[in-house]
């Protein structure tokens, strides 16, 4: 092999369809799998003996299989038995073809890495990974931890290692080192080559340094710069673009004197940058953040009024059709007074109902149109879109975002975006996820509201919270009651939303109780919810869907089940759903013994504060970005190594070096952006 060429095929093994499923991971030449980074690793640089086995461990042992059969328990499976003197272990394997059948035969020798789960009959483990071993031929254990890379379908970890091997063997002597040696001095930055070689094979000790290496500290902060500069030029981009300027005041103001309370002082000071967005003539990008409860809507509001009086169309795009059509309702009695069309697009509808809403959109009639992700399919065309706003925007993909954005592009003028989340995100992390978006906060919330009291029980006081929501059902409140899980599973450590109806149907006879959860009909969520808005539940056990959900002034508790398992931000969002109204609130939150360190602090911190943000940067020290964001590091672009929650001490460093790095080297700063986000910053071509 040349060592100047960089193309795949060039590599051992990769054909036209290897090639392809390459392409898939935004792979296109061997530089790309050098910074194809691994997502965990494992270790398996050491044998345990099978009878010192835990349960929950990941562990790798060495057995000759005793017995190997194939079963059938409701579904076929292949089972093996394995011993190695000290114990006998069992693997189960669900997925297998007639050549694993044949070579897992009895005598032979296998090493196999998985994860253990004690049953009745013992440790076992389901689908490891496993390798046979020729006895006569010692097999030696590998010196570092082994890469677990993300991948596609058809690509084994096993291919995906030899090709990265492959790839640091041809490359890495001429790996372009991007940052110039000014910045990477200032940084305090090893060699890049170093970097690469010991994140793919690192030794075992750098698995228990909670402080970055310096090769991985290498890797992050080039990530981290690559990201800053990405979201520099989305925003410079998005400032260039042409939109139209939305300048109409009078209906706002009518619609502020028609509104049945007074804004508050923070909803004003938002109102206001907003107002001042929409009236230049490039595209507003902001982020509305505010707490659970803080008047978001009638921000957005608003802002659809002013573009409405200006003649032109708004969309809103909810996560759910339950909450569109809690949008819906909103909008129709601010805004019906004051004669402006609202339409909602939802599954539902009948094809003639649907086919004159579609009209309706089109010939600009409609001026406000609220659905989920259905307002960007390609039959819906608009009239005039000038803003387009999206509700909770974590629950969407960015690609999302941007259909809808792309719909509404003509002739090179985009809409003003105004992007909502009730879901308050640290500082940092919205530097890093949202930094193309200006950013707005409601800081406080609306008075009149009823205290909410917050209780952590253990589950065994359940009897005594039954009582407690029997004596509120008494007073003619509602509840709320949240299960994590929808039927029973083999994780018996949770209450199923089913089984918790049937015991309180059973427990509280004479009262009316509602069950809501994923796997139901949209048809049958709509219609339970519906009937808690309308007072003809008294409870309604739920799962999370209820996490973003109608507004029930008079439900005045909540009970949620298994708080031990939900990281802050979503009790918060749950505990939200309580305390509209003026009576007081209560928030019961039951756990399961024994509670660990980090769920102990989880708890303490929910109780003491009903503070979003605090409590928001308290779920990202204890948990990570991830969890925040509904997914992983999601936000425009998605990070391979950083941990904005680990790394964040660094954004300020790399904040100062950006400017001079964009300026003095900006084909250097290219390219980096290249080489960490790829194609993911496509999505802000729009």
């Amino acid at each position: 092999m040349k060592m100047e060429q960089n193309d795949l095929r060039s590599l051992k093994g990769v054909g036209p369809s290897l090639e392809s499923k390459l392409n898939n991971l935004d792979i296109f030449k061997q530089t790309d799998l050098l910074f194809h980074l691994p997502s965990k690793y494992e270790d398996r640089t050491f044998i345990t003996k099978i009878g010192a086995l835990e349960s929950d461990a990941e562990a790798q042992v060495e057995g000759e299989i005793l017995i190997s059969s194939m079963v059938f328990r409701g579904r076929r499976m292949l089972m093996v038995q394995i011993s190695d003197g000290t114990g006998i272990m069992a693997l189960r394997f669900f997925t297998f073809n007639k050549y694993q059948k044949d070579a897992l035969k009895k005598g032979s020798i296998l090493r196999c890495f998985g994860k253990t789960r004690k049953t009745t009959t013992g440790i076992e483990m389901i689908h490891p990974n496993y390798e046979i071993l020729d006895p006569k031929k010692k097999r030696a254990l590998p010196k570092t931890l082994t890469p677990v890379y993300p991948t596609t379908q058809g690509l084994s970890q096993g291919k995906l290692r030899s090709l990265i091997s492959q790839a640091l063997n041809n490359k890495l002597d001429n790996i372009e080192d991007l940052l110039p040696s000014k910045i990477a001095s200032e940084l305090n930055l090893g060699p890049l080559d170093d970097a690469l070689i010991e994140t793919h094979s690192p030794k075992k000790e750098s698995l228990t340094i909670n402080e970055l290496s310096p090769a991985k500290k290498r890797l992050v902060t080039e990530e981290l710069i690559a990201n800053q500069i990405g979201m520099r030029k989305i925003k410079r981009a998005s400032k260039k673009q042409s939109a139209i300027p939305l300048t109409q005041a009078e209906m706002k103001e009518r619609l502020i004197s028609k509104l049945p309370f007074k804004l508050t002082e923070s909803q004003k000071k938002v109102s206001s940058q907003i107002s001042y967005d929409m009236a230049l003539n490039q595209p507003m990008m902001r982020l509305l953040q505010g707490d659970v409860g803080s008047g978001k809507t009638v921000v957005a509001g608003l802002a659809m009024a002013t573009a409405v009086d200006s003649g032109f169309q708004s969309a809103l795009m909810a996560p759910t059709e339950l909450l569109a059509e809690q949008h819906k309702q909103n909008l129709d009695e601010w805004f019906g007074p004051l004669g402006v069309k609202t339409g909602l697009l939802k599954s539902k509808l009948k094809a003639r109902e649907k086919r004159i809403l579609k009209e309706s959109i089109l010939n600009g009639d409609c001026q406000i149109i609220i659905g989920t992700h259905a307002l960007f399919q390609e039959s819906i065309e608009y009239h005039n879109l000038a803003l387009v706003i999206v509700d909770e925007q974590h629950r969407f993909g960015v690609e999302q975002r941007f259909s809808l954005i792309n719909k509404a592009k003509r002739d090179g003028v985009v809409p003003h975006q105004l992007i909502m989340t009730a879901t308050p995100i640290p500082r940092t992390l919205a530097m890093t996820a949202y930094g193309d978006l200006d950013n707005s906060i409601i800081s406080e919330l609306p008075g009149g509201r009823g205290e909410i009291a917050t209780l952590c029980l253990s589950e065994d006081k359940r009897g005594e919270v039954v009582e407690k929501t029997l004596r509120e059902i008494k007073k003619g409140r509602q509840v709320y009651w949240v299960c994590p899980l929808i039927e029973e599973s083999e994780d018996h450590n949770r209450e199923s939303a089913e089984a918790t109806f049937k015991t309180l149907s059973e427990n509280l006879k004479e009262h009316r109780i509602g069950l809501v959860h994923g796997k139901l009909s949209a048809d049958k969520k709509n219609k339970a919810m519906s009937e808690f808005k309308k007072h003809k539940l008294d409870l309604l056990v739920a799962t999370t869907v209820i996490e973003v959900g109608v507004d029930v002034p008079n439900a005045s508790m909540m009970v949620i089940e298994n708080t031990e398992r939900l990281g802050l931000s979503q009790l918060h969002q749950l505990r939200g759903r309580i305390g509209r109204g003026e009576h007081e609130s209560f928030c019961i939150m039951l756990y399961k013994n024994p509670l660990g360190q980090t769920a102990k602090e989880r708890l303490k911190v929910i109780r003491s504060s009903r503070d979003g943000f605090l409590i928001s940067e308290k779920d990202l020290e204890l948990r990570g970005p991830g969890e925040i964001l509904g997914i992983r590091q999601k936000g425009v672009v998605g990070l391979k190594i950083a941990d904005i929650s680990r790394d964040a001490y660094l954004i300020p460093k790399i904040n100062k070096v950006c400017d001079q790095f964009e300026s003095d080297f900006p084909e250097e700063s290219e390219k980096l952006v290249k080489r960490w986000i790829g194609n993911q910053i496509n999505y802000r071509n729009v």
